[in-house]
């Protein structure tokens, strides 16, 4: 996947930057605001320096800044830093990717990443720049819709062709990584990476970021309340946290 693919990504982004903020921040968002801006903030609290990759609108950002926390959050799209700015809060917002980072190296005692490596086309390098800007022992709190259980095709199956009928999670093709750009609401198109969890795992570890937890946390409760026809969501996590440690050599 080359220049090509990621410039589609970088317009649908900006072409779609309204939707994402309209919904998806600034308390607009049950599973920002219930699940993942709390397990961050736990993380990530008085930490001295961090760094937020693909800070979006800075909402997370801004959680931490309100800890103690001096945060820096870089972001591809105007159109998310220019709010970013905006709504202010105490983070600094430089606009630029993941690969390169506009830093020098060792300059953060924690990296974060929410939900932005499933648009990353240079995952190895992107994993490279995020230990080259830790500390020696800085931890990075990697978050990813779950690579199991959100793979494309993955979905809810009501199999009306047993009796009682039965609701069940359909898993897609786990193994294979993949490319897809779904519509995510009418007229909305977001392109997505998928990669098996051993993929990231792995190159984690060969950038001397080690696993130290993992968590599958449940959707929360506010979400689940969205869709009652479903009444085993609360047994499909929707989202991964791992958080890793920059090895000392």
């Amino acid at each position: 996947m080359g220049s090509v693919s990621g410039d589609l990504s970088r317009r649908l982004w900006e072409e779609h930057a309204e939707w994402w903020i309209d919904g998806f921040t600034d308390g607009a968002d049950p599973e920002y605001e219930d699940q993942i801006i709390p397990l961050v903030v736990r993380e990530l609290a008085g930490v001295e320096t961090v760094l937020d990759i693909g800070t979006g609108d800075g909402q997370i950002a801004r959680a931490l800044s309100a800890t103690g926390c001096a945060v820096t959050g870089v972001d591809p799209t105007s159109a998310q830093i220019s709010v970013a700015v905006e709504r202010g809060g105490g983070p600094r917002y430089v606009q630029s990717g993941a690969c390169p980072l506009p830093f020098d190296d060792e300059s953060f005692d924690a990296a974060l990443a929410c939900l932005v490596f499933e648009h990353i086309d240079d995952v190895d390098g992107a994993i490279s720049e995020v230990a080259r800007v830790l500390r020696p022992g800085g931890s990075f709190n990697f978050l990813l819709n779950h690579p199991l259980l959100q793979t494309p095709d993955s979905g809810w199956i009501d199999d009306h062709m047993v009796e009682p009928p039965e609701q069940y999670w359909r898993i897609g093709n786990y193994l294979d990584e993949a490319e897809t750009v779904e519509q995510v609401e009418l007229g909305v198109h977001i392109r997505f990476l998928h990669r098996p969890l051993s993929r990231y795992l792995n190159a984690l570890a060969d950038n001397g970021l080690l696993l130290e937890r993992m968590d599958e946390p449940a959707p929360p409760e506010r979400f689940l309340a969205q869709a009652p026809e479903y009444f085993e969501a609360a047994s499909v996590p929707r989202l991964l946290h791992l958080r890793l440690r920059k090895v000392v050599n």
